[in-house]
């Protein structure tokens, strides 16, 4: 099975568990790192999510990832926030990201470069326009391979 397809099957499991705590899945992740395989579920609300939310996330989806058993190696379930430098995924995540300092990078280059950081300044579900230091640079969203939200210092 490809990690493509367990973190989609997983998602499918995991939705229904997190929305009915009240909170938000914001990432499915399945990595190999060393020698073990690692299940990460990050989750999130407006006010932040605390070990209590984990927790509860953690044991229902755990029961319901033993009773559909959808990978066949072993591996460790962590369930999270996704942190300060919250991934964005969906056009709700861009939307609320609109003002804040993100870090994006493209699948080509664009103008010479493949990484962009600055502030959010526009989205409209097909580019973004992102203000940075010397620059206003407009995206398309078909070009981004990964953005997040970034501390900026």
């Amino acid at each position: 099975m490809t990690k493509r397809k367990v973190t989609e099957i997983v998602e499918e499991l995991a939705t229904p568990i997190v929305e009915g705590e009240g909170l938000e899945l914001v990432d499915v992740e399945y990595k190999k790192e060393g020698a073990n395989w690692f299940l990460r579920v990050f989750i999130d609300k407006p006010e932040g999510v605390d070990i209590d939310d984990c927790g509860r996330v953690s044991e229902k989806l755990s029961d319901l990832l033993d009773e559909v058993d959808p990978i066949p190696t072993s591996y460790f379930l962590e369930v999270s926030s996704p942190g300060a430098e919250r991934p964005l995924k969906k056009p709700a995540d861009y939307e609320r990201a609109i003002g804040k300092h993100v870090y994006i990078t493209t699948y080509e280059p664009i103008d010479g470069q493949k990484t962009f950081e600055g502030v959010l300044e526009a989205y409209d579900g097909e580019q973004l326009t992102v203000r940075e230091s010397k620059a206003t640079k407009t995206l398309k969203h078909e070009a981004i391979a990964s953005a997040r939200l970034a501390v900026a210092f």
